[in-house]
């Protein structure tokens, strides 16, 4: 894969060069590049804001520099090779944005499957809108949320969707079985984990992690894991298919206070 990040600050992107995503760019398998916006301005002040037409607080990101350092990363990316009888690939342009959609588990593997995923980290009051416009020409154009709140830049954001993603990559994390039993990759969160020793500070690790049983392992941990996203993450179970659910899931959920009706999970008012 292919991931370019353009940036007025590409010190920031600085740990992408550490732990498994480091690795995976000297090993190979993840080609990753960080731009300054900066050098792609023409006026000696290197300027990439101005204000806001209408008025109103903060500055704008200008539409030039960014056109100018989009053409160029897609210039060099995997699409532009693309041989005369079959049509280049559009790279996916992710524009961290607090009005993008949310940055989801599900979205980290879609974006996976990409050949290339260009970063466009705004700041100040956000980038010229007509850039997104003329964008999705060239490119598919996601806008992207991590969350309701605001940074003060995509960079942060940029940092969590390229670890989210990258590790994802065959070859990146040394056993894939880790990858699916962890939150998020079946609609739900974690089980806990524990290690030795088995008993730390007078507290117990759970007796059913130590029989040497696999299949009531593997049931608590499904267990633990309806009732850490029922305690933490409820709204998480409101898209969860338990239409298929064996006669001990069902039992555990209605002992959180769930009740599966057509195929979904339904809380209990009393509960």
């Amino acid at each position: 894969m292919r991931i370019d990040v353009v940036s007025i600050f590409p010190e920031y992107l600085a740990p992408l060069e550490l732990s498994l995503i480091g690795k995976a760019r000297q090993d190979g398998l993840l080609d990753l590049s960080v731009h300054d916006l900066r050098d792609f301005t023409t006026d000696r002040h290197r300027t990439v804001d101005d204000t806001p037409y209408g008025g109103g607080a903060g500055m704008v990101m200008k539409p030039e520099p960014w056109a100018q350092a989009l053409e160029a990363v897609a210039a060099t990316g995997p699409g532009a090779d693309a041989s005369a009888g079959a049509p280049a690939q559009k790279p996916v342009l992710i524009v961290p944005s607090p009005a993008g959609e949310r940055f989801t588990q599900a979205i980290a593997h879609e974006l996976a499957e990409e050949d290339q995923l260009v970063f466009a980290c705004g700041r100040y009051e956000g980038i010229d809108e007509r850039v997104l416009e003329w964008a999705a020409e060239h490119f598919t154009v996601r806008p992207m949320s991590l969350g309701d709140y605001v940074l003060n830049g995509g960079e942060v954001a940029v940092l969590a969707m390229v670890e989210a993603v990258g590790r994802l990559l065959p070859g990146v994390v040394g056993n894939p079985e880790s990858l699916v039993e962890e939150s998020h990759s079946d609609g739900l969160l974690e089980y806990p984990v524990y290690t030795k020793p088995s008993t730390w500070r007078d507290r117990e690790v759970p007796a059913v992690l130590l029989s040497g049983n696999h299949g009531k392992i593997a049931q608590w941990r499904r267990h633990e894991q309806y009732r850490r996203t029922a305690e933490r993450r409820p709204d998480l179970l409101e898209a969860f298919d338990a239409g298929a659910l064996p006669r001990a899931d069902r039992t555990a959920f209605a002992d959180l206070g769930y009740d599966v009706v057509d195929g979904r999970l339904r809380r209990r008012p009393e509960a």
